[in-house]
């Protein structure tokens, strides 16, 4: 039985997990939180993804959890009304899509509990090392003992600490949007039911939604942030920086930030885009952002992710002893799908992608050649 480690446990790591749990591999996820972690953003599920979806079986749970936001009024820098739409949201696009929105954290609930039966899961462990000898990889942990498996997908994000691992260590295959992103969840002080909050200009933005029961708010704020700016490993300057840089703001944005200092389930950091010349090195891959960030300006990272991690726990399958040549299938068969939704990115940060551009960006790639397939 060929043996696969996949590090990260978030939306991508449980979906290829599933997968090839599936098509009999051993799996092995490690994920350096100490459980499913809390928070996030509302995600979109889109196109073929939705297929994905459907066919693990999750599609009514996921129906089931979907926002249900109506509309959003668009505010000025100082909170006063400009205009309100219930055609579309700042987070999923045009409400009479088809596609589906859902929290971050309650598809990476189902996706794991999909999965938790045939894969072991490793929670407050990361890997520290990546020794690849052309028969098998040696990982070494934090924590756990050292192991060999035949192949490491890293399915950890922008941060990707297999990319750094196996790939590089000095981030030259991240492209800097030189834009900070901070989410994080607060009650819901503005009373806001099944609506949105958005504000946007030259150098900040914000959008304000609440929770699928209306309980709670995910506050998103995004401002001008180069990398070098941001301090990594320390929360408190984190916090510092995100206060400073939305000083500026009225409306609702004051009384949101009183309560940043107790939120639990922060997470900042500088956008960027991935661009790599190869998804592989060996038997190590990347998979989702890891591999091909498009970055939340286009709407597709979670799509896209599903859609890789499907395609590559596919490819895998067909050829469980060549790791290399399913990985060489999986990018040639991503990589032009990945590309057209990365340039969506020139449009998005300017506002809406045409309706036409991105609908043809999401549907494109053809996974209907896999359905046959054992």
């Amino acid at each position: 039985m060929p043996s696969a480690l996949i590090s990260g446990a978030s939306v991508t790591g449980p979906t290829l997990a599933f997968w090839l749990a599936r098509a009999g591999w051993s799996v092995t996820l490690v994920e350096k939180a100490p459980g499913m972690r809390a928070g996030g953003q509302a995600i979109d599920i889109r196109g073929p993804a939705l297929t994905v979806i459907e066919r693990m079986g999750l599609l009514p749970a996921v129906m089931a959890l979907r926002t249900h936001h109506k509309g959003m009024t668009v505010l000025d820098r100082q909170g006063q009304e400009i205009s309100r739409t219930t055609e579309r949201t700042a987070s999923a696009g045009r409400l009479d899509s088809g596609d589906v929105e859902i929290f971050r954290d309650d598809l990476s609930r189902l996706l794991v509990e999909a999965s938790q039966d045939k894969v072991e899961y490793l929670y407050g462990d990361s890997i520290e090392e990546l020794e690849d000898d052309d028969t098998a990889v040696l990982a070494s942990f934090r924590r756990a003992a050292d192991r060999r498996f035949d192949i490491v997908v890293g399915a950890d994000g922008l941060r990707s600490n297999v990319r750094w691992l196996a790939f590089d260590s000095d981030g030259r295959w991240l492209a800097p949007l030189g834009v900070g992103f901070a989410i994080y969840t607060v009650p819901n002080i503005l009373g806001l039911t099944d609506w949105q909050l958005s504000f946007r200009d030259e150098t900040s933005g914000y959008v304000i939604y609440p929770s699928q029961t209306n309980e709670d708010l995910r506050v998103n704020l995004g401002f001008a942030l180069m990398p070098d700016e941001f301090p990594r490993g320390d929360p408190e300057a984190q916090r510092d920086i995100i206060l400073r840089r939305t000083a500026h703001l009225g409306g609702p944005i004051p009384a949101l930030l009183e309560h940043l200092p107790e939120a639990s389930d922060l997470w900042f950091g500088p956008l960027a885009q991935v661009k790599m010349p190869s998804w592989s090195n060996g038997r190590v891959a990347l998979v989702g952002d890891a591999g091909y960030c498009p970055s939340p300006f286009t709407g597709q990272g979670t799509s896209l992710a599903i859609i890789g991690a499907f395609v590559l726990a596919k490819e895998l399958a067909r050829t469980p002893t060549d790791a290399e040549a399913a990985f060489q299938r999986y990018e040639a068969r991503m990589r032009p799908f990945v590309t057209l939704n990365q340039d969506l990115l020139s449009l998005s940060r300017q506002g809406p992608a045409p309706d036409d551009v991105f609908d043809r960006a999401k549907n494109g790639i053809d996974l209907s050649d896999y359905w046959s397939a054992p």
